[in-house]
């Protein structure tokens, strides 16, 4: 079994990478070629893996940096494989099936045809098939939709002559079945960011045995303290983000307002770590928060820290204006 350290949550952080690679992955995967090379010229020389579908106009781009990509369509793996043999290199692919979620991927009957004619193309090999499941659709990674991929591997394999080294269908959300028993074998490669940058696996968000949930922590700084009514005064209509807010009535309530907002984070995915302290929402450079039950008297100039899950941390760790601080 080998396991891929995904840097796509971290942005491709270089401390971030070297410690995944100090705790023994066996490459690494961004779904950018921008954070491939970032990682690259840090010295990086570990395997590269590109996790989202190459764009046809950054093939050139994509051998440079990666050793592997993940793919769907045979025209782009053909441009890939002309950029490789013009590096004088052989560029590495899996192809990608849809077994359900219907994100990216082959549809599963067109997979044996798919595979014979990605291993006429010159300058690539076929290193495997691969799913991912949970990320657009939602759809739980089972034994039957994971079965389901190792059989298309020995089908493959029948009609091809040839063996698939890979099948990668294992990601932070099958970490259930793993620890079940249940995982089908044959399945030998994961993709893994959320379960090792937070701890957690990624279809209940349950802290993993042994793992940690503090890795990361986002603190912003508190630049309006008021005490105001929890209702808006007047008609109501969209927000700066086209929906319409929905408020309760709690009376006149004490609030904080930090200089951070959705433009820098996602609050849905934020818990504040200061005691009392209740997330109410956000605009793009503001997020208000309720401090009326703390026992902290928050102040302005103040830091309030908060634990974030992914979709906090993507945003935090992509945004320039965010402050990375590594301790």
């Amino acid at each position: 079994m080998a396991v891929t350290g995904v840097t796509k949550g971290a942005c491709a952080h270089p401390d971030v990478a070297w410690a995944m690679l100090d705790g023994g992955v066996a490459g690494l995967a961004d779904s950018r070629v921008a954070n491939l090379a970032r990682l690259r010229k840090a010295g990086i020389r570990a395997e590269m893996m590109l996790l989202r579908i190459p764009m046809p106009s950054e093939t050139k781009s994509v051998v440079d940096v990666a050793d592997v990509s993940l793919n769907s369509e045979i025209s782009t793996i053909r441009s890939l494989g002309e950029a490789a043999m013009k590096k004088g290199v052989i560029h590495k692919v899996i192809l990608m099936v849809d077994t359900g979620d219907l994100r990216e991927g082959v549809w599963p009957d067109d997979v044996v045809r798919m595979c014979a004619e990605i291993r006429k193309i010159p300058g690539i090999t076929l290193e495997g098939i691969g799913t991912n499941l949970g990320c657009y659709g939602g759809v739980i990674p089972t034994e039957t939709n994971l079965g389901q991929l190792v059989q298309l591997k020995t089908q493959v394999e029948e009609a091809t002559g040839r063996r698939l080294k890979l099948v990668s269908a294992g990601t932070s959300a099958t970490f259930n079945l793993l620890q079940e028993g249940k995982l089908p074998e044959g399945v030998n490669h994961f993709r893994v960011g959320e379960a090792i940058l937070l701890g957690t696996e990624a279809v209940g968000g349950k802290v993993l045995p042994g793992a940690t949930t503090d890795s990361f922590r986002l603190v912003a700084e508190v630049v309006e303290v008021k005490t105001k009514p929890s209702l808006p005064i007047g008609e109501v209509g969209w927000d700066a983000f086209r929906t319409v807010p929905r408020f309760t009535d709690r009376g006149i309530r004490k609030r904080a307002v930090l200089a951070i907002g959705r433009q820098d984070i996602r609050p849905e995915a934020m818990e504040p770590l200061l005691a009392g302290c209740e997330i109410l929402g956000a605009s793009s450079d503001h997020l208000i928060v309720d401090v009326t039950d703390s026992p902290t008297e928050v102040r302005v100039g103040d830091e309030v820290p908060f634990r974030i899950g992914y979709g906090a941390l993507l945003q935090a760790m992509t945004s320039e204006y965010v402050e990375k601080v590594v301790l």
